[in-house]
């Protein structure tokens, strides 16, 4: 299994703990981590980490993506390159096939169920939807942030995948911004073409791949014994949870956080959370007596002024359940 991913040292916490879920779950894979910046590139490659490969963000930026660079906030940016650094380990270090996956994605239970899906698929092109659900609350949500997700993509070499591939790089590069219009939202909204567009596009089926605070509440938890088993609360069936996506957590202090879990059970918020948080926290500090590293509690992603004010000073209190409010140091 070949992954790629890309963070700095602001997102390195998180980055480490991508790494060691990885390597706890999955027998047999090589992670590319694009480093951002010089201080994550200089942590990884001191750390050494075992099938890790980390690439400096000079070997993949051009006179092109430097220009947009100075048009984009730092997250915009990073959207604008996913599909470049796909293309990169695809053209670079003789895969066979790539897959992104987003540096917040922790795994659960090894992946090789979701390759075996795709082998017996016949894909060249993998994307994973949302499921946010049914409801008309959901649906608007849908169609803003667009029915897949940016989580799990797989590309092969072959020439739908490569066709697809470029095709999105070209439309990221025309337009990537934190904002919602037509057609259109992040790097996001563009993989809903790919089924119209492209042959040998296959959206996973596994529930077990890509569940997230927007579907967490369709589940309960089954059992656990070696895995996580989950169970889908309309159709009764179980799955092995194979990878969360730990996205819209906010500090609310160094010591407090909100999860945004998008669930009221607080069983499976503990389940799945709480091994997450602890992981984190050993990361940081690790971090920050190694490497003197600070993670700032106000974090904003939108090049759009009053967005990422919103997003930096009032977001993270926006709270929907008080048990999503977590004390850090109460783990």
């Amino acid at each position: 299994m070949i992954f790629c991913t890309l963070f700095d040292s602001n997102y390195i916490d998180k980055g480490l703990a991508l790494c060691h879920s990885l390597e706890s779950n999955v027998k047999e894979y090589s992670l590319y981590i694009f480093c951002f910046d010089n201080k994550s590139f200089e942590i990884l490659q001191n750390l050494s980490l075992q099938n890790v490969i980390p690439v400096h963000y000079s070997q993949i930026e051009d006179d092109k993506l430097l220009k947009l660079k100075e048009k984009r906030s730092k997250a915009e940016y990073c959207w604008t390159c996913t599909p470049v650094i796909i293309e990169y380990v695809l053209d670079h270090f003789q895969a066979d096939n790539c897959t992104y996956i987003d540096a917040d994605v922790y795994f659960f239970a090894d992946a090789d169920v979701l390759y075996q899906e795709i082998k017996r698929a016949g894909a060249n092109i993998v994307i994973t939807e949302h499921r946010f659900g049914t409801n008309l609350w959901k649906k608007r949500w849908e169609k803003k942030s667009g029915k897949y997700c940016v989580e799990f993509n797989y590309f092969d070499q072959s020439e739908n995948a490569r066709k697809a591939l470029a095709w999105w790089k070209k439309k990221c590069f025309e337009w990537c911004y934190a904002r919602y219009e037509a057609e259109r939202m992040g790097d996001q909204k563009y993989l809903e073409k790919f089924p119209v567009l492209f042959q040998g596009v296959h959206a996973l089926q596994h529930l077990g791949g890509g569940v997230a605070p927007w579907n967490l509440y369709q589940y309960k938890l089954d059992s656990i014994k070696q895995k996580i088993m989950l169970k889908e609360k309309k159709t009764g069936s179980s799955f092995p949870l194979i990878f969360f996506h730990f996205q819209n957590i906010r500090y609310l202090s160094e010591k407090n956080v909100n999860i945004n879990s998008g669930t009221c059970d607080k069983k499976l918020k503990r389940m799945i959370y709480f091994p997450y948080l602890r992981e984190i926290e050993k990361n940081r500090k690790m971090l920050k007596e190694q490497y003197g590293l600070r993670f700032p509690v106000r974090k904003s992603y939108s090049s759009n002024r009053v967005k990422a004010f919103i997003q930096k000073y009032i977001m993270q209190f926006k709270v929907t359940r008080l048990s999503d409010v977590i004390k850090l140091d109460k783990l």
